[in-house]
């Protein structure tokens, strides 16, 4: 990328990123461009010429964050003047949320949004000539390609196949701040991983809010178990992982990609949200209890292997104790290795914020403890049938406190054993010997 916008030598930048993967590859772009215009990263805000947060609106607490820890830098911009502070992100694509920045945070001088982040060079450059720079675009345009990244690992890459979301979960922000479908070309992304490849990269993510519906903007005959299909025959890559699925929009072809694919994992992020129709029906997530069970024993029997993990909503405005009942039930039989459990936030704009019957906090928190402990006795159980079993693992690095070799299975278990360092970034063969809820410990073979 050209360099139209050096400002000076050695600027260095501070950046905060929260939220999900597909933040945390906006973010990867965010500092290829910067190290492009050339600036340094530093670990402090003290020692920074520019501090940028990168916002996640999911839920409430990480946006509370953002106002307390960016009012706490007025005093810094005091004392240095030429210090630039910004705000991009999905918490700036929510109108209300933008008016309240600029009310509430005065001292903040760039704010942009999830669609333009190509244009942080000239936007950067009008801010430090002075002026306060608001640019945040309603959607999305073309897909903008070939920016420059600076990946946060050196095995590992997030590879965005599609952006944006049209599926309007009620409880959901993101279509509003992340727009409408937009998938890339898949020869454009082939060729990425396949550059990725080249470059020693091991393993690769496709992100997308709904990575099932890839394909079907394009007018093409391409979906996503075709392009699965393609990029397994990507030279010297090991491994393909991707999230999220949609279950509505999940195919047969997929079940059976997985299944037949060797490079593709056998790991599947399928978030159910809920295990009652009441629940499913008023979240509008298009799919019935017994359509999700139906399709887990599809994928079970296809895939014997599999590890399943999902998202659940507790509390959820008018869930009642049959519906939570519902819930646990469904998690206990589909026995999911792992879950990310939330407590139901309101996020203004969406349409169960205005839904009566709010539940409790109380009782929300009463309800996630409850699920939370029925979840890691499930793992637990889950990792101990492991006990014993020869496992592939891909070495990603040395445990700083024991000095033991980290990876990761097929299956994203993580894993500790003692070898040589040299194997970082190898596939080798591990048998466990001992299983915790959350990590494996075995011998190299």
């Amino acid at each position: 990328m050209l360099n139209p916008y050096h400002l000076q030598a050695q600027a260095t930048f501070y950046l905060k990123t929260m939220g999900c993967q597909m933040n945390e590859h906006d973010s990867e772009v965010i500092t290829g461009i910067l190290m492009s215009l050339g600036y340094v990263s530093t670990d402090s805000v003290d020692e920074a010429d520019l501090i940028l947060y990168n916002t996640c609106s999911v839920r409430e607490n990480p946006e509370r964050k953002v106002y307390g820890q960016i009012a706490r830098f007025r005093a810094l911009k005091a004392k240095k003047p030429n210090l630039i502070i910004g705000i991009c992100g999905c918490m700036t694509q929510q109108k209300e949320e933008l008016t309240a920045i600029l009310r509430k945070l005065p001292h903040v001088d760039l704010i942009f949004g999830t669609h333009n982040i190509h244009r942080l060079p000239e936007l950067l450059e009008r801010a430090t000539s002075g002026d306060r720079v608001v640019e945040v675009w309603d959607e999305g345009q073309e897909i903008i390609e070939e920016l420059p990244v600076r990946r946060s690992n050196t095995l590992k890459a997030f590879v965005n196949i599609i952006y944006g979301c049209t599926n309007f979960c009620t409880y959901c922000i993101v279509p509003y701040t992340r727009g409408k479908e937009r998938s890339r070309r898949p020869e454009l992304i082939y060729d990425e991983i396949c550059q990725l490849a080249q470059a020693g990269y091991k393993e690769i993510t496709l992100l997308g809010q709904n990575v099932n519906a890839y394909g079907r903007d394009l007018g093409l005959e391409n979906d996503f178990a075709q392009l699965l299909h393609e990029l397994n025959k990507v030279p010297d890559l090991s491994r393909i992982r991707f999230t999220t699925s949609h279950p509505k929009d999940m195919k047969d072809n997929l079940i059976t990609a997985i299944a037949s694919l060797d490079k593709v994992c056998e790991h599947l992020h399928l978030p159910v949200q809920a295990g009652s129709n009441h629940v499913l029906k008023a979240m509008n997530r298009g799919y019935s209890r017994e359509y999700y069970l139906d399709l887990v024993a599809r994928i079970k029997k296809a895939v014997p292997t599999i590890s399943l993990t999902t998202d659940l909503i507790v509390g959820f405005p008018g869930e009642s104790d049959e519906d939570f009942q519902e819930t646990l039930s469904l998690v206990e039989e589909v026995g999911f290795s792992s879950s990310f459990t939330f407590l139901y936030s309101p996020r203004k704009g969406t349409p169960a914020a205005k839904m009566t019957a709010q539940v409790p906090e109380d009782i929300k928190k009463e309800r996630i403890y409850r699920l939370i402990a029925l979840q890691n006795d499930l793992s637990a159980k889950h990792m101990q049938t492991l006990l014993g079993q020869r496992l592939e693992v891909l070495v990603d690095g040395v445990a700083e406190q024991s000095g033991d070799l980290t990876g990761r299975t097929r299956t994203n278990k993580q894993v500790l054993f003692s070898g040589s360092s040299d194997l970082v970034g190898q596939t080798v063969n591990v048998i466990i010997k001992m299983a915790q809820t959350w990590i494996l410990r075995g011998e190299l073979v």
